[in-house]
């Protein structure tokens, strides 16, 4: 295999393909890379067994081949290596020479035979949405994804399509997250639960920029295909929570708040809170106001924050982190607070429509807190 390509080029490759390789493994291979070259084409290749990404992007390639190197020590090379074309060249007995200006390393390379295959993806039935669509929609829920293995299915995002309709949703017991798009060219009515930890990844390759993702759903795997770049991941099987049964449809108490003046508030009360100083924010709702309270064992704090329209005399408490990755995650400059009691949940909405909605448990207040 001999070929060259830019050294940013390459870096890029070897950083997006590298979010599927193990650190540890029991399997040596896994902590490596396949790289391929053939046409005009460089390939890099990572996989963990249970997610893959596969990357390509153009290259000068001389001689076509594949070999496995070592993730960690090919990344930082290359990342320590010259801005200019890097030269990679690997002889009949897999010793790799990579060369860029002055620099020259000698490592020894795997067998490109032994790199266990990617799961084959169906891609009979799928649909594609715009790329910022998808991040979007999943920056405003995996926050919201359950890191407790006991209950796996809740370790990942449900992606529900009906209709023309997407809704991805995420649960972990104390709260819940729903965000909801109008889509084209859905092949027909598909649930199917995606692990957080590829959604998280497929977050960081997704750009704002224009393109789409093509997704192909089968019964056991997903492949996500971002321009370049092929992301297959294992689906979680078993049954997900009834989220719609979860969310009120009645309250007592609705409500309207300027978003970023209630995360600034929550946050300035929330300065005395800690992972060793774990308490609720109180929230007292007096009339056009809400009045926020905390006590820890280094003292207490105490803000007031407007609100449109007027809830007499109720006292709630919530989890302050809960409550703002909710409120930062909506995005819109007003929100609509929905209440029904102090042992209710919270559920948090737009102004107009249903594009998201949060819903927030509640904690049981004492009379210290």
């Amino acid at each position: 295999m001999k070929f060259s390509c830019e050294k940013e080029t390459l870096l890029s490759l070897i950083g997006t393909a590298s979010r599927a390789v193990t650190g540890k493994s029991a399997m040596p291979l896994l902590e490596g890379l396949l790289v391929t070259a053939e046409g005009n084409e460089l390939t890099l290749t990572g996989y963990d067994l249970s997610m893959g990404i596969r990357t390509t992007a153009e290259a000068d390639v001389v001689e076509p081949g594949s070999v496995v190197l070592n993730a960690r020590l090919f990344f930082d090379i290359v990342r320590k290596l010259p801005n200019d074309a890097v030269y990679l060249e690997t002889d009949d007995k897999l010793l790799t020479t990579i060369k860029c200006g002055r620099a020259v390393f000698n490592l020894i390379a795997t067998e490109a035979d032994e790199f266990p295959a990617l799961a084959e993806v169906s891609n009979e039935t799928g649909f594609s949405l715009p790329q910022s669509m998808l991040k979007s929609m999943i920056a405003q829920t995996i926050f919201s994804v359950s890191d407790n293995e006991s209950k796996p299915i809740h370790t990942g995002c449900l992606f529900e399509l009906e209709g023309d309709q997407l809704n991805v949703v995420a649960v972990d017991g104390y709260r819940l997250s729903v965000r909801r798009e109008k889509v084209d060219g859905i092949p027909g009515d598909m649930k199917f639960v995606v692990p957080g930890s590829s959604l998280r990844e497929i977050e960081r390759i997704l750009t704002e920029e224009d393109g789409s993702v093509e997704i192909f759903p089968d019964k056991k795997n997903i492949l996500f295909r971002i321009g370049g770049t092929t992301l297959i991941t294992r689906l979680i099987d078993g049954e997900f929570l009834n989220y719609r049964a979860a969310i009120p449809t009645e309250f007592d108490h609705v409500v309207s708040a300027d978003r970023h003046e209630l995360v600034t508030c929550i946050e300035r009360v929330s300065l005395i809170v800690s992972e060793k100083l774990k308490n609720p924010v109180r929230f007292h709702f007096d009339g056009p106001y809400v009045q926020l309270s905390c006590i820890t064992a280094v003292g207490k704090s105490y803000d007031e924050c407007s609100i449109n329209g007027a809830i007499e005399d109720l006292e709630i408490g919530f989890n302050n982190r809960y409550l703002l990755d909710a409120l930062r995650a909506a995005g819109d400059d007003t929100v609509r607070l929905s209440l029904k009691g102090a042992l209710n949940p919270v559920v948090i909405s737009p102004e107009q429509g249903d594009k998201y909605t949060y819903l927030v448990l509640p904690v049981r207040l004492k009379a210290n807190d």
